[in-house]
This record gives structure tokens, sequence and C-alpha cells, in this order.
């Protein structure tokens, strides 16, 4: 029984432990807002911190920052218990794995928001930023006069600058979106017949 609980949660601190070497890599050899090309302009590097959710979005300054870190801790505690059910119980493997992948980017992202502030001097205990990196604008252009609402402006797809913990999650997130069906299959109860039921005599 064991064994069952090594790989997902392997999984998880290897995901965790790459999203921080990646973020410490980042603060040390790159100045904000600076970009490393690697897909030329549709990929690249972009260092970048916010104080708030997944792909830069805010919310609620200081009193929103602290209240979201204590909320994330909430929820990794939600998250451990949910994985460990899981495995009890003996779930789908693809369940559990993709629930290990959603722990290991919350995991991640709360290290920064939790401890980053003390580590790097600039912020008390929960207030620090989260480092993003990942920037791929894949598509670019210019919505057309007919479109509603945005008509002549521009647009950008991808926009927001992600992480790894952050990409863990959506992964995680859509697998399990995806595939449903799969991980909460049950099986029917059989429905005896009722000449099954006969007595011979």
């Amino acid at each position: 029984m064991k064994a069952a609980y090594t790989k997902p949660f392997l999984t998880a601190a290897f995901i965790i432990l790459a999203d921080q070497i990646i973020k410490t890599w980042v603060r040390a050899h790159m100045h904000m807002g600076e970009e490393i090309h690697l897909l030329g302009s549709r990929g690249m590097l972009r260092y970048t911190e916010n104080n708030g959710m997944a792909f830069g979005l805010e919310w609620g300054g200081d009193a929103g920052k602290l209240a979201l870190t204590l909320f994330r801790i909430v929820a990794v505690c939600g998250i451990i218990y949910t994985l460990v059910y899981l495995i009890k119980h003996k779930y789908h493997r693809g369940l559990i794995m993709n629930v290990a992948l959603i722990l290991a980017g919350a995991m991640g992202n709360i290290i920064d928001s939790t401890f980053y502030g003390l580590m790097y001097k600039y912020a008390p205990l929960f207030h620090g930023k989260v480092v993003d990196m990942f920037y791929f604008p894949l598509l670019q252009g210019t919505y057309p006069s007919w479109f509603p609402f945005w008509a002549g402006e521009s647009f950008e797809f991808f926009r927001p600058i992600f992480n790894l913990a952050d990409a863990s999650i959506c992964v995680g997130v859509i697998m399990i979106l995806l595939y449903q069906k799969r991980y909460f299959k049950h099986e029917k109860p059989e429905i005896a017949s009722p000449n099954s039921e006969m007595v011979e005599e």
C-alpha cells in the first residue's frame, strides 16, 4: 500500500523542486522585464512577479494578498487530504496523478507567496510575490472593424505570463475535466431477471 503513495507524491515533489529551481535561476540571472528568446518572438522567458493568482491575476491589495495566501495554504491541506483519500480508496491512477499535479502547482506558488518576501527581504511573511517567466505570444494582430466591443484594438494569444506551477495546475484540472467519465466511472449494478429468482421444485 505504501508504494501507491510513492509515485504521486514523488511526482509532486519533483515538480515543486523544478519550479523552484527555475524561479531561483530567473531571479539570479535576469532583471525584471528582461527577455530571453527561446522561440523567436513566439516563445520566451520574461521575468515578472505578481502579487496574486495564477497567470498574473491580482485581487484586493495587501489584505487580499494575505487572504489569498492563507486560502492557498488551507486549500493545499484539502488537496493533500483528497489525494490521500483517493489513493487509500484506489481511485483511477490518472485521477490520482492529476490531483498530484494540482498539489504540486499550488505548493510551488505558496512557497513564493509565503517565504519569498522574507528570503529576499522585500516583504513580511505571507506577502511574497510569485515569480513568473514563461511567455508565449503565439498570435498577434488587430480585431477587425466589424468585431463587437474590441473593434480595431490589438489582440494577443497567449498573453499571460506563467510559471511551471501554473502549468501544472492547468494540466491537472484540464485532464480531470476531459477524462472525468473515465475517472469517476461506476459499475452499474446487475438487475436480476424474474426468471433467475425462480426456484426449481
